[in-house]
């Protein structure tokens, strides 16, 4: 498809399910955005919430840290991004029930990056789990029952061809895995067309689409030319000449995103995953484009969360 056009029928925020990602904060005023962002989306009532760790398992401590914090201070359903970068069996295992006695009930397992970030060669730690296949089992084994894992409409850049890259999903569903979410993408014939291959693979878990909200195109460009997803032309035009105009790039990416929420609803999809970037704005305005709206009233986004 070229691209979608915004259609909302009343009752479709009825029917959609969404669930955001955020990340750990770096610093204070980092934080000030994060605890803003969750406060903002927390009475649009959310599946779950996922707190990721950095490339290399860099920020490990503050995802226990911000996991146990939504997890006591709010209302949401935090899940814990787990990855095998950089760690032996036995301190994944140590993770996995340090946060299992905390409480926390959802995870999402993933290989991860290198500590060298997107597009570095991956190397197993020697002692490690050697893949997010090998994660969930140990997940599984340890009494996780909600286990999220990553899927690739467009392939994993590291998979020879989507064969490899269905049998590795394969391979994470048959040790546990309860959900797929995708990498982001803009295509949305792209992401049918891998649920498509997924289910003639066997594969009947939910596949819930990942958001990508569209904060900065140049960003978002930079990160998909490494991450290998598409970015369609007509994507690109839609922003061309708004560099130096935030207020109208914000609006034209609500609508964007809100399109194709929109188009992938009426091909019978009721789950999203944004991928927020710790920023309230985009995500909140999408979910009130497709009829999603605040269980009581909403506080308003200070200027650090913009």
């Amino acid at each position: 498809m070229s691209q979608f056009r915004l259609s909302r029928r009343p009752d479709i925020g009825d029917k959609v399910r969404v669930s955001f990602e955020f990340f750990p904060p770096k610093s204070d005023d980092m934080e000030a955005r994060l605890w803003d962002t969750v406060k903002r989306l927390e009475p649009l009532r959310p599946s779950f919430v996922s707190v990721t760790y950095g490339a290399g398992g860099s920020t490990r401590e503050r995802t226990a840290r911000t996991v146990r914090r939504i997890l006591t201070e709010t209302s949401l359903s935090p899940a814990a991004h787990l990855t095998c970068v950089d760690a032996s069996r036995e301190q994944s295992d140590a993770v996995i029930a340090d946060f299992l006695t905390m409480g926390v009930k959802r995870f999402v397992a993933l290989r991860g990056d290198p500590a060298e970030g997107v597009g570095s060669h991956y190397r197993p730690h020697p002692h490690g789990y050697s893949n997010g296949a090998e994660l969930v089992a140990a997940l599984a084994a340890q009494g996780a029952q909600d286990i999220s894992v990553s899927a690739y409409p467009e392939k994993h850049p590291e998979s020879p061809d989507f064969a490899t890259d269905i049998e590795m999903l394969k391979r994470k569903v048959d040790n546990g895995a309860t959900r797929a979410i995708t990498q982001f993408f803009f295509d949305n014939d792209v992401y049918e067309r891998y649920v498509e291959r997924a289910r003639r693979a066997g594969i009947y878990i939910p596949i819930v689409p990942g958001i990508l909200p569209v904060h900065s195109f140049t960003a978002v460009a930079n990160f998909a030319s490494r991450c290998g997803a598409h970015v369609p032309a007509w994507l690109a035009e839609r922003f061309d000449g708004l560099q130096g105009d935030p207020q109208t790039h914000a609006l034209v990416a609500a609508a964007v995103a809100a399109e194709q929420v929109l188009d992938l609803v009426e091909r019978g999809v009721g789950d999203f995953h944004f991928y927020t970037m710790n920023r309230a704005d985009l995500a909140f305005a999408i979910c009130h484009m497709i009829g999603i709206r605040a269980t009581e009233e909403v506080p308003m986004v200070s200027a650090s969360a913009a």
